[in-house]
């Protein structure tokens, strides 16, 4: 019968510290992050951990550094929204993905419907983590201003006070432009865009882009309306459109998932793509591969962004960096078959 061998012990810090020839004090301190630890006595203690196979007790490092071991990923958003958009999820899988290899556990938090202003704040505030990427924020959900100053904190897309506030974006202002402006290359004349919520910069951000390039070319940009980031969304904002402006012959739309929707509105209304209205979409996470036909869109870094964003936050951690600091990332077009 094969069984546990449960007489065997796993090595202490007193054993390390033997090994070593150090005190178990300077053992405990090489362990926990070297603070006031010579070279050769660190390189002594990584030896005798390497040879005697010892793992640090997480819950006395936790006690030794003040640490806990985890970082949250902060989702301001209600949970139909999170488990339905590709851009969320790439966050979830590009964080999870950065802390692979390493002892630092993932602590995800998620809005859910009711859940108090400033509750999210309060708890990150607690030290119950030792840091947070925040990702999608929002206009009054509390986040930017309590968390200020923080070192710990760095969001994924620009806040709207981004004073002492890290953060990883795209150029949004641009890639609005960009969007615009393949369709007018292309020669299209009535534009019009479906946004996100306005409570977000990247939606402000797009449709700034949008009015930007329509104004150089002596364009109006009145045809505007807000799909809210979902599909259903989009679908329902473009048929507000068209009831408002029949004329329009090309439509930049503020992300992929919304061109879904907008795609079945033209649909319904016997519109050809791109013959009767040309589609430019934002962000290439998957959706765009999968319309028929193709999708041409502006390309978000999502995967540059979340390693950004969570090598500055790492770096934070062990004791490097300011806050403040910021990364925009450039956008470009991918091209397909609906311009």
């Amino acid at each position: 019968m094969i069984g546990v061998d449960v007489t065997h012990q796993a090595p202490t810090l007193d054993e390390v510290a033997r090994e070593a020839g150090v005190s178990r004090s300077t053992a405990s301190r090489a362990i926990n992050g070297g603070d006031r630890v010579s070279p050769a006595s660190q390189a002594a203690v990584e030896a005798a951990i390497a040879h005697l196979g010892f793992t640090p007790n997480r819950a006395a490092r936790a006690l030794a550094t003040s640490q806990t071991g985890s970082i949250a990923l902060v989702i301001p958003e209600p949970d139909d929204l999170f488990v339905s958009d590709p851009f969320l999820l790439g966050v979830v899988r590009g964080v999870s993905g950065a802390l692979a290899g390493t002892q630092t556990q993932l602590v995800l938090l998620i809005n859910h419907a009711g859940q108090p202003v400033g509750q999210m704040a309060r708890y990150l505030r607690a030290g119950h983590v030792d840091g947070a990427i925040i990702t999608s924020p929002h206009r009054g959900d509390g986040l930017e201003d309590a968390l200020r100053g923080s070192r710990s904190v760095v969001f994924i897309g620009r806040p709207f006070r981004s004073e002492g506030i890290s953060y990883v974006d795209v150029d949004n202002v641009e890639g609005g432009r960009l969007a615009a402006q393949t369709l007018l290359d292309a020669g299209r004349r009535r534009l019009g865009t479906v946004t996100g919520p306005t409570d977000m910069t990247a939606a402000i951000d797009r449709l700034d882009g949008f009015t930007r390039a329509l104004a150089d070319a002596g364009l109006p940009a009145d045809a505007v309306d807000d799909g809210g980031f979902t599909a259903a969304g989009g679908e329902a904002a473009a048929h507000r459109l068209l009831d408002r402006h029949p004329d329009l012959d090309g439509l930049v739309v503020a992300s992929d998932v919304m061109a879904v929707g907008v795609r079945h509105a033209l649909e319904d209304r016997g519109l050809r793509v791109p013959e009767d209205v040309a589609i430019v979409g934002f962000d290439n996470l998957g959706a765009a591969a999968a319309m028929t036909p193709r999708l041409t869109t502006v390309h978000n870094p999502l995967v540059e962004m979340v390693d950004a964003a969570a090598r500055i936050l790492i770096g934070r951690l062990d004791g490097g960096g300011t806050p403040g600091e910021n990364l925009v990332l450039p956008p470009h077009l991918v091209p397909g078959s609906t311009v």
